[in-house]
């Protein structure tokens, strides 16, 4: 199970940090991504990384803005938005591949889906 949080309303140039808690023993050998659906739009990829925490891979657009983590210890992913921008505005999804796929991009890859948090950015 997952559980996502940290969202919220923020003005255009702002940061959020949003977090994924994971239940369970296994979260440490789950490839983890962050995705997200903006409002009139399909569901996009952000954001994922390996299972060790050593590997990150981003969408071209947050490159540079966004930072996806982990801390196993605490069975938790973490993603920090900096610079955001109103075009970030979506509900963002964390999610869990148990197959390890890495770099995944695809939806389909991932097992698993938190409930998702809404992220409003003010222009």
């Amino acid at each position: 199970q997952l559980q996502a949080s940290g969202g919220g309303l923020v003005q255009a140039g702002g940061s959020l940090r949003l977090s994924c808690a994971a239940s369970g023993r296994t979260f440490s050998r789950y490839v983890m991504g962050w995705f997200r659906q903006g409002p009139g739009k399909e569901r996009e990829f952000v954001a994922t990384i390996n299972w060790r925490g050593s590997s990150t891979y981003y969408q071209d657009s947050v490159k540079g803005r966004f930072t996806i983590s982990r801390d196993n210890a605490k069975n938790t992913v973490y993603l920090q938005m900096n610079s955001l921008k109103s075009e970030d505005t979506a509900v963002y999804y964390c999610s869990a591949d148990s197959r390890r796929t890495f770099p995944s991009t695809a939806d389909y890859h991932y097992d698993y889906w938190g409930q998702g948090t809404q992220v409003t950015v003010s222009s």
